[in-house]
């Protein structure tokens, strides 16, 4: 698999993606009813890098990586991610997050920062624990999910000067 910027050739690819991913209401705060035009303006905001993970020609998934705020707070990171449901669990998110950390650092981010992390999408949040994140915050009850009703979001945090 291979990592690499995206470009508008991949708005098909990263639309089918985005799309399959937030029509369940399970992970992410997006309107799963969000427009195509909508969710590609959010994706490749100015200030935003779009990457895909691409294996065989097929984008399995795609991560951004910007700032977490603007001005004295954009030392810190931040970044999302989706996997593809045909590449789900075999290791494309690993991947695109140890690659999206790389750069983080490459580009003189000190740190990242999840703001919004579903609780109950533990293979999630796991992933992050197990690359050094630290759950920091927990909003009780923020998310309204699909199915679960309204359920905690985390906010995850870690240092990029260590290791």
């Amino acid at each position: 698999m291979t990592l690499r910027p995206a470009t508008a050739a991949d708005h098909d690819a990263i639309w089918s993606i985005f799309h399959a991913v937030i029509a369940s209401g399970d992970t992410y705060v997006f309107d799963p009813a969000m427009s195509r035009e909508a969710a590609l303006a959010y994706w490749f905001h100015e200030g935003t890098r779009p990457w895909v993970a691409e294996a065989g020609g097929i984008i399995a998934g795609t991560f951004i990586l910007k700032a977490n705020n603007p001005g004295l707070g954009s030392h810190v990171a931040n970044a999302a991610f989706m996997v593809s449901p045909a590449a789900r669990g075999l290791g494309t998110g690993k991947l695109m997050a140890s690659h999206c950390l790389d750069e983080a650092r490459r580009l003189g981010f000190r740190a990242m920062q999840f703001n919004f992390v579903v609780s109950t999408n533990t293979t999630a949040v796991r992933l992050w624990q197990q690359l050094g994140f630290r759950i920091i915050g927990t909003l009780p009850g923020a998310y309204r999910h699909s199915r679960l009703g309204y359920v905690d979001a985390h906010v995850m945090f870690r240092s990029l000067l260590e290791d």
